[in-house]
């Protein structure tokens, strides 16, 4: 591509159709809006509906919302999901996998029950679901898949083991899909919130002397908020990012920095 042909258009999703796990609460809400906003139609698959919530925020953006009831986690459902999408929407060329689930406990306690399902949701799911999607992405020889990690692919991550596993396992995940898949036109990124004000930091938020820790360590000096990501994600579903590969772009207000 010459310089001469840049130009803003290349952040256009018009025309383009996205998958979003998770799409209709917390920060997959905020990732359907963005797409949506660029001009993409959105297909939700989730546990349950909102009541059309998401739905209308995408139509009063232009876009078209399409929405299945199914649990991403069961064997032979993301197939069907990548089937229901193309039927739908007449293809794929966006996968956001964004469900993720985080559940607590001291590490002596958490034990098989709560680590067997998060990485059944956070890491297995957005494997299954890649696999189906990139099938399709190599016949069209174009694709975007977009993996959601978090700044606990590079920490810890007290009380909750599986969670960092994960977040950590969806980096890896990324730099292998995105080896293999580049030569096909597919670009395979990651995007790794840090600390957002959603539904799964309300404890932690409300918590003042957690609170105070947290955002001391972010030179941004407040919570992420989850239009500060919609940039991003538009960035990797784009045109725009069509020579980066294999990345997680990390959007923390600079927590990693100190």
């Amino acid at each position: 591509m010459d310089i001469a042909e840049f130009s803003t258009d290349f952040f256009s999703l018009k025309g383009k159709r996205a998958i979003v796990t998770g799409g209709n609460s917390g920060l997959g809400r905020a990732f359907v809006v963005a797409l949506a906003a660029a001009g993409a139609d959105v297909f939700v698959p989730s546990l349950a509906d909102d009541d059309d919530a998401t739905a209308r925020l995408v139509e009063e953006r232009g876009g078209r919302y399409e929405f299945l009831e199914c649990d991403i986690t069961q064997n032979g459902v993301p197939s069907q999901v990548v089937s229901a999408c193309v039927d739908r929407l007449g293809g794929v060329d966006i996968l956001i996998n964004s469900a993720g689930i985080c559940l607590l406990d001291d590490v002596i306690a958490f034990d098989r029950s709560k680590w067997d399902p998060m990485v059944s949701v956070n890491l297995t799911a957005a494997f299954d679901l890649a696999h189906e999607a990139g099938k399709l992405m190599i016949a069209q020889g174009s694709g975007k898949i977009v993996n959601i990690a978090s700044l606990f692919s590079f920490l810890g991550g007290r009380m909750s083991p599986a969670y960092a596993a994960t977040k950590a396992g969806i980096v890896g995940f990324t730099k292998a899909y995105a080896d293999e898949l580049g030569e096909h036109g597919i670009q395979v990124n990651a995007l790794a919130p840090g600390y957002f004000a959603t539904a799964i930091t309300e404890q932690t938020r409300a918590d003042a002397d957690t609170s105070r820790r947290i955002l001391e360590h972010i030179p941004a000096n407040r919570w992420g908020d989850p239009a500060d990501l919609m940039g991003a994600l538009i960035f990797l579903s784009s045109r725009a990012s069509d020579y980066v590969n294999g990345h997680t772009l990390v959007v923390d207000g600079g927590y990693l920095v100190r």
